[in-house]
């Protein structure tokens, strides 16, 4: 018999995984850590000695098969946020910016990701893209703001905020 994992009912019996103890499982550490780890270069199978340097003795069961899953699960989490409806989408104002990671290939030394923030008309903070592009040129900007059109996106917002790289303003005309 398998126990709920979350049965909040008091007469269950009460799980916790030999894997990740449940403050490991909830900590914003880990969450933050394994993404930048990748990032940084470290490889799926020395994760787990990188992770127990953070953790201790509790980061064993975070093997390259875990790693990997988990990765494979925020690619897909990912493609669907990417591919969302925004047809019933609406904000009101939007901030823009282009961030340089650093990160080079042999025939991408200008990348960047494109990020939109916007905020809904109740005065939510939402993230609304978040996209390769190439030095924040008008095109890459261009590409983004038309697939946003084409997921459903009505109408842009009433005020757009950036800094002076020209890419986003031309593509917004």
């Amino acid at each position: 018999k398998v126990p709920k994992v979350r049965d909040r009912s008091g007469t269950g019996v009460k799980f916790n995984s030999s894997v990740v103890p449940p403050y490991v499982r909830k900590s914003p550490r880990v969450s933050a850590a394994l993404p930048w780890l990748y990032l940084k270069g470290i490889s799926t199978g020395n994760m787990g000695d990188a992770l127990s340097v953070l953790l201790g003795e509790d980061a064993k069961g975070l093997s390259a098969n875990v790693v990997s899953r988990l990765k494979s699960q925020w690619a897909d989490e990912w493609k669907q946020w990417d591919k969302r409806d925004l047809s019933v989408c609406r904000w009101v104002y939007w901030w823009v910016d282009g961030i340089h990671t650093g990160a080079r290939s042999e025939d991408h030394d200008g990348q960047c990701l494109l990020v939109i923030i916007g905020v809904t008309p109740d005065g939510k903070k939402e993230r609304v893209a978040i996209a390769d592009g190439f030095r924040e040129s008008k095109a890459s900007w261009a590409e983004v703001l038309l697939d946003l059109k084409a997921r459903g996106l009505q109408s842009g917002p009433r005020l757009a905020i950036g800094d002076g790289a020209m890419g986003f303003w031309a593509a917004l005309e």
